[in-house]
C-alpha cells in the first residue's frame, strides 16, 4: 500500500499534510501496522500551544506506547475524537479517518526536514 503523495513524514512515523497555515497530523500505515492494534489514543485538548519536536498526544497498542510528535510549531485547533472513541481507525484507515490533529502553524517551522511519500515508502515500506 502506497502512502499519500500529498502528505510528508517524519522518521518517527508522522505524517503531515499541509493545507495553507494548517497542518494535519497521523500516523503512518507503517506505523500502524507495527503497532498492531491500537487500543488508546489520547490528544492534548485543542487551545494548546506546541513546539516543533514536542508531543501532541500518544497512542497505546497491545504492544507498545508512542508519542505522537508534531514538527511544527502552533496551536492544535481540532483534534479527532472519533479515533478517541474508536482507536482501530488508526489501524483501519490511518491517512483517511484515522487522523489526529490539526495544527494552526505559527510560520516558525517548515517541512524541509520531513521525507516525501516515495523515499518513506521506500524506506518503511507498510
Amino acid at each position: 500500500m502506497s502512502s499519500p503523495s500529498d502528505c510528508r513524514f517524519s522518521e518517527s512515523h508522522e505524517w503531515f499534510k499541509t493545507e495553507g497555515d494548517v497542518v494535519t497530523v497521523g500516523i503512518s500505515q507503517f506505523a500502524a501496522n507495527e503497532l498492531t492494534d491500537i487500543t488508546y489514543v489520547e490528544m492534548q485538548p485543542v487551545g494548546t500551544t506546541v513546539a516543533a519536536g514536542e508531543s501532541i498526544g500518544g497512542v497505546e497498542s497491545v504492544k507498545t506506547t508512542s508519542d505522537i510528535i508534531s514538527t511544527y510549531s502552533g496551536e492544535i485547533i481540532e483534534v479527532n475524537d472519533a479515533v478517541s472513541a474508536d482507536p482501530s481507525l488508526l489501524n483501519s484507515d490511518p491517512f483517511g479517518t484515522g487522523w489526529l490533529a490539526k495544527i494552526r502553524c505559527d510560520g516558525s517551522t517548515s517541512d524541509e526536514e520531513l521525507i516525501n511519500q516515495a523515499s518513506y515508502d521506500e524506506k518503511y515500506p507498510a
